[in-house]
């Protein structure tokens, strides 16, 4: 089985990821993903409550299994004692399913900062690593990136949380569940 797993903070998860993913299972034959919900140490700013985030992503998730594809929620990452590193996710994946093809799915925003990221030359030999990218000026950087794709979304959780904050329409931005959820649970005000 060809396993893909996309860990973020998910604050809040939008049609970028939610087409990315989409995008994935087709270019890339993946199976089954994982979306991992983080705490990630290198991302700043303002985050709702783990509860709400990991809510979210099983929002996310319904919607994927919705098209047919094979997805769950993992809260490893968020219930670890200490900073979440994307190589300590790996091993873990790795340890639970050893004998099948796992691959790291990362959006350019975080690949941006891969050269702080703990062991990240590790990673290499725990999955392929495939970067989705925003723009033609994004170098490769290092031997564990295995493919980069180009994948242009005008959307990121910032501008999600910026739209809210201001008032301003954000449906579009999202799918209908997590736009009614964010709404009614009076998130990102």
């Amino acid at each position: 089985m060809h396993i893909a797993v996309f860990g973020g903070s998910f604050d809040p998860p939008h049609n970028g990821h939610l087409a990315l993913c989409l995008f994935a299972r087709e270019l890339l034959e993946i199976d089954w993903i994982i979306i991992s919900v983080s705490n990630n140490p290198l991302k700043l700013g303002s985050k709702v409550e783990d509860y709400h985030r990991k809510r979210m992503a099983e929002l996310l998730s319904s919607e994927l299994n919705e098209t047919g594809f094979c997805s769950e929620v993992s809260s490893w990452e968020l219930e670890q004692k200490k900073p979440s590193y994307t190589v300590d996710l790996m091993r873990h994946i790795h340890d639970r399913y050893p004998s099948d093809k796992v691959t790291l799915l990362v959006g350019e925003d975080s690949f941006t900062k891969f050269p702080l990221w703990k062991e990240h030359e590790r990673l290499s030999e725990l999955c392929d690593v495939v970067v989705f990218k925003r723009d033609s000026g994004l170098p490769q950087r290092g031997q564990s990136v295995l493919r980069v794709i180009d994948f242009t979304c005008p959307v990121s959780s910032t501008e999600v949380r910026r739209r809210v904050k201001a008032g301003e329409s954000f449906s579009r931005v999202l799918p209908s569940s997590l736009f009614r959820y964010i709404t009614t649970q009076k998130l990102y005000r």
